[in-house]
């Protein structure tokens, strides 16, 4: 259960090769690393007044045990599924199961891509998708996230 008196916590994860930022075909994904961009989530959280949980691997497992593990201390995640956008059933199930809300997000428009990236299987497990702005994609995920884990709960 969440503390009212602390900040709320965010779980951001990021999924295969995304440790690559900066240097994986920086035409399509920015010349900014993953270190950069976790830094610019960082000076945001603060200013909103969040903590973040912030992981990165390239097994689908990992991330997935991650949810798990945090599920009970976060108020709501980013997910940048990568690599498993389109196949990780074993995602989707987990982001159903979470008593919170998942942003996912892309750096690249993934619908103006490849014919085989069109289609994300998280998409329709997830709250929303934020894609194609860069790592804006993510500070603008993590704002709306915010607002959305402190807008009022409605009575049941």
């Amino acid at each position: 259960m969440l503390r009212h008196d602390a900040p709320e916590k965010i779980l951001v994860l990021h999924g295969p090769n995304l440790n690559l930022l900066g240097t994986r075909e920086p035409h399509i994904y920015g010349t900014m690393t993953l270190e950069q961009l976790n830094e610019r989530l960082r000076t945001l959280a603060a200013k909103v007044q969040v903590q973040l949980i912030i992981v990165q691997s390239n097994h689908e497992g990992v991330l997935v045990d991650t949810f798990h593990k945090h599920m009970r201390e976060v108020a709501g995640a980013i997910l940048n599924p990568a690599g498993l956008t389109q196949y990780s059933v074993s995602l989707h199930d987990c982001i159903k199961t979470m008593p919170f809300p998942v942003v996912e997000v892309h750096l690249s428009n993934i619908a103006a891509r490849e014919e085989w990236r069109h289609h994300s299987i998280i998409s329709s497990a997830a709250r929303g998708t934020v894609q194609g702005l860069g790592w804006r994609s993510y500070t603008a995920a993590l704002r709306t996230l915010v607002e959305i884990v402190r807008e009022p709960k409605k009575a049941s």
